[in-house]
């Protein structure tokens, strides 16, 4: 079998599609105005910002003036996290997940150092929160929840609906409203995004976990919710996000959601058929395997799974040699030796967590990709274990 490259960490970022790419071609050169001029030039870009929200809100079953557009995922999960408590402008208690993005955890991290109390929920086997848990979380000063969708390294879908529905109750017996923020960037163009279902109030995306174009987010702002800016300048965004904005990213985001969202149901099924086989694949090829998390409670595209006795980075880096791009857990996590903090949430053993690579699909990707994969795989783990002394001990 002849050497290929095959792309398998579509969690950390995807192609963009090429319908997206020729949508966003005309606003480099052509139309290229500031949307907040008032010249014809300002007015012609302001026109598509506008189309582009409006579509982007109707994906999403908002209205317009609840989609904000920001540079990335993290930009938007820092503004939905730093927004709302400044709003309240008094410090309480904060309420998230042990298996959340950096981006939300850091930035909780950074508030409990500055006087705000944070509460970690744990997971289970699978890496999903409890809804109990939650419930006995909340207490009187409880400000905010920043629950993830789904999972960035085990694809664990959390129960944002339950939780929207828990709190909603809370919340008709309380005076301080407890706002409720979902990162879904892992979501995005894999499942069908309600925020009328869902019951958040905040929302955040980023364009290219799903064939959009790097250096553009989307926060959804439920109206109503309280919001400060945390960055200062302009009236951009309603002033809530100051910059000029980025029209043919935006343009792009818009055209990215808008084909994943058409074919959600048939990239997902192509693309489930090709975790199955590798996953079966590995299972029969390879001894002392272990796969972290659930198949019926994540998202179709992630497979994570730990190689017993041999490093993930040392795997990751002679798939590499071979063509093969995977993961040891978050892209924004890499360089650090660490164990997932993920898998020591769901409890897995710290030297079976070092192990883990996270294989992610697209819908670009092929049965030869599973299929090289395969071929190749097997090989470096028995390459990599024989200079292992403990699986030499072992065998």
């Amino acid at each position: 079998m002849e050497y290929k490259k095959v792309y398998l960490d579509n969690s950390a970022t995807t192609p963009v599609d090429c319908e997206v790419i020729k949508e966003m071609q005309p606003y480099f050169a052509d139309v290229y105005g500031n949307a907040s001029s008032f010249h014809y030039f300002g007015r012609e870009s302001k026109v598509v910002l506008d189309n582009a929200r409006a579509k982007t809100a109707k994906l999403l079953n908002a209205s317009p003036e609840e989609i904000f557009f920001t540079g990335c995922g993290t930009e938007s999960d820092n503004i939905a996290i730093f927004g709302p408590l400044n709003a309240y402008a008094k410090k309480g208690h904060i309420i998230t997940s042990k298996i959340e993005h950096h981006a939300v955890l850091y930035t909780c991290k950074h508030l409990e150092k500055n006087g705000y109390e944070v509460t970690y929920l744990d997971v289970d086997k699978d890496g999903v929160i409890l809804i109990e848990d939650f419930k006995k979380a909340v207490k009187d000063n409880t400000l905010l929840v920043s629950i993830m969708h789904a999972n960035n390294e085990v694809g664990a879908i959390q129960p944002i609906e339950q939780i929207a529905q828990a709190l909603k109750k809370i919340n008709s017996l309380r005076k301080d409203k407890i706002y409720f923020h979902t990162d879904s960037v892992q979501t995005a163009g894999k499942l069908r995004l309600d925020v009328q279902k869902l019951g958040v109030d905040l929302l955040s995306m980023s364009a290219h976990k799903f064939n959009g174009p790097k250096g553009v987010g989307v926060l959804y702002v439920k109206k109503g919710t309280a919001v400060s800016s945390i960055t200062f300048g302009g009236h951009h965004e309603s002033g809530l996000r100051p910059g000029t904005e980025n029209i043919p990213y935006i343009v792009g985001f818009a055209k990215a959601l808008e084909i994943s969202n058409d074919k959600i149901e048939e990239n997902d099924k192509h693309i489930f058929t090709l975790r199955e086989k590798l996953k079966k694949g590995i299972l029969d090829a390879i001894s002392d395997v272990i796969v972290n998390g659930s198949d019926s409670r994540a998202v179709s595209n992630i497979l994570n799974v730990s190689f017993n006795y041999i490093e993930g980075e040392a795997l990751l880096l002679m798939l590499d040699m071979h063509g093969i791009a995977v993961s040891t857990g978050s892209a924004c996590a890499s360089g650090t030796s660490e164990p997932s903090h993920v898998l020591s949430a769901m409890c897995v053993d710290p030297a079976v967590a070092q192990g883990a690579v996270r294989f992610s699909f697209g819908h670009y990707n092929t049965q030869e990709d599973v299929d090289y994969t395969l071929h190749i795989l097997p090989k470096v783990v028995s390459n990599l274990r024989s200079m292992s002394p403990v699986w030499n001990k072992k065998a």
